[in-house]
């Protein structure tokens, strides 16, 4: 049995895959519509690379009609920025894209489908000041609006079929090789364009404080989900935190301008975005996951910074 990868060449994605050929796994299936593959160039030879429209039924039943998985990842999407830019795309691929990957789990008996959700569910009329995994989902951002849906088809599919359905809210995404905009990607764009000596502006106010999590936490997230028992499966759809304590936008130029002390980064912050960004700018209390299934981050901010400029020194083929 095959395992699936969908958004597979993306760097969690792309991670996640290298983690599981570390643990020994054979027969990795990877679906994107991404024709970049360089983030698994040097494990090509042990995966299987198809190119596929998740907004397209015939393309996702013909994948896992033809392999078989016994487990699904599904991380396969539109970001943020582009999903306001093209909300009807965002539909197609979001919520559509994860209904055609449900269904094709009903029809052709795949036990297993972990989710990438977002902390993007959560914005309007938050009452408490942390977020947890009973905060009101109620989001600004039609990116939001499709991840909920799909937390609530996996539900559904869980209740009705007995689909083992896990998914987990990530908050934003720190890694090298990010080209897709997103709302708070200057948490990875800071660290790479610095390295690269060119000048950066962050576009919120120096003190604030946007939870992230760095690539490599992400692919072990959804990993270490994958393999808990069942039995400890509660809340279905987690909270996961990243970095702590979370750092202030300062605080990331702080740690910036202390590895290449050339690094030459300002701020002009965009009043649009910070809108959004001061709904979500609040801890992340990820005790149900740590409770569950044991999860906790590995990557602070300093060791984020750290292991991001490694890679791109050890890897720049990869981040190009």
């Amino acid at each position: 049995m095959s395992t699936l990868i969908t958004g597979g060449t993306g760097f969690i994605g792309a991670q996640i895959v290298h983690l599981l050929l570390e643990k020994g796994e054979k027969d990795l299936v990877v679906f994107d519509i991404n024709p970049s593959t360089k983030l698994l160039n040097d494990v090509a030879d042990q995966v299987e690379i198809i190119r596929g429209d998740l907004g397209n039924f015939s393309h996702v039943l013909n994948i896992v009609k033809k392999h078989r998985p016994n487990v699904i990842y599904h991380l396969g999407g539109m970001l943020s920025v582009p999903s306001d830019a093209d909300h009807a795309a965002s539909f197609r691929a979001n919520a559509m894209g994860t209904f055609h990957v449900l269904e094709a789990a009903k029809l052709f008996e795949v036990p297993q489908v972990f989710f990438s959700s977002t902390l993007a569910t959560y914005g309007l009329d938050i009452r408490e000041d942390v977020i947890d995994d009973y905060t009101l989902q109620r989001p600004m951002l039609f990116y939001g609006c499709t991840k909920v849906f799909c937390e609530h088809m996996g539900l559904f599919y869980k209740r009705k079929y007995g689909l083992d359905f896990r998914g987990l809210r990530y908050p934003s995404i720190v890694g090298p090789g990010v080209k897709t905009p997103g709302i708070v990607q200057y948490t990875s764009w800071a660290i790479e364009e610095c390295a690269k000596g060119n000048p950066f502006t962050i576009w919120v106010k120096p003190e604030t404080k946007c939870a992230a999590m760095y690539f490599k936490d992400a692919a072990l997230a959804i990993v270490k989900l994958s393999e808990a028992p069942l039995a400890n499966i509660k809340m279905v759809n987690y909270v996961v935190g990243g970095a702590t304590p979370i750092a202030s936008a300062q605080d990331l130029a702080d740690v910036v301008k202390d590895r290449i002390p050339a690094a030459q980064i300002d701020f002009k912050p965009d009043p649009e975005i910070q809108k959004v960004v001061d709904k979500l700018a609040l801890p992340v209390d990820d005790s149900i996951a740590r409770k569950e299934w044991n999860w906790n981050s590995e990557y602070d901010q300093e060791r984020i910074v750290d292991d991001f400029l490694e890679e791109l020194r050890v890897n720049p083929e990869r981040y190009a």
